[in-house]
């Protein structure tokens, strides 16, 4: 449904280019016009893309949540608060959606063939056929002992060492995405910096 923006609609010229997000989807709002919605789409296609991926480990899932927060960005542009940021609001969003969709899969199983109850998630079956993130400089085995360490960290903890180190978002930006103060956010940084300098020394 999205991330199949025709390119040539954002060439040079494009009448959106130097709208801002707030400006754009608030267009999207009282007209309709899908052009500044998918304007949207193409700003944050990559970004949010290879967020998901981090966070959910897998491309599939990241693909299907992320069709589900523009989904969502779509259906609800009209309870957007015109003087929020974009960015934190989007953020927000995609974390709700990626969040539910590791409950629900977890919540997920199946009976196996000798009567036991085992956790199963659908996208084990083609884990071993994902492409990799649209960018990702970092070393294979490095990311892995680091995304490791990040999932081990408690739920909102990792979400702020995603936002803030992985995707750049000021601590500002991600305290709004999360829903708390700067000041608690920096405390969780704080603390997960911590947590994840153990970890990853008494890592092989």
């Amino acid at each position: 449904m999205f991330r199949i923006i025709n390119e040539t609609t954002l060439t040079a010229g494009n009448q959106w280019t130097h709208w801002t997000d707030e400006e754009l989807l608030l267009e999207y709002r009282y007209t309709g016009i899908r052009e500044a919605f998918d304007e949207i789409v193409h700003r944050y296609e990559r970004e949010l893309y290879n967020y998901l991926y981090r966070y959910l480990g897998n491309a599939a899932n990241a693909d299907d949540v992320f069709q589900k927060t523009f989904l969502a960005v779509m259906k609800g542009c009209d309870k957007f608060d015109a003087d929020r940021e974009f960015r934190p609001w989007l953020y927000t969003i995609a974390t709700n959606k990626a969040t539910d969709h590791q409950r629900k899969a977890k919540r997920f199983s199946v009976i196996s063939l000798d009567g036991q109850t085992t956790d199963y998630c659908i996208s084990d079956g083609i884990a071993g056929n994902e492409p990799e993130p649209f960018e990702d400089p970092m070393d294979r085995e490095i990311a892995y002992k680091v995304r490791e360490a990040v999932d081990a960290l408690p739920e909102q903890m990792k979400q702020a060492v995603y936002m803030v180190y992985f995707q750049g978002m000021t601590q500002r930006e991600a305290a709004d995405a999360v829903g708390i103060h700067a000041a608690s956010l920096s405390k969780r940084l704080d603390k997960a910096v911590e947590k994840l300098t153990f970890l990853l020394k008494n890592v092989g």
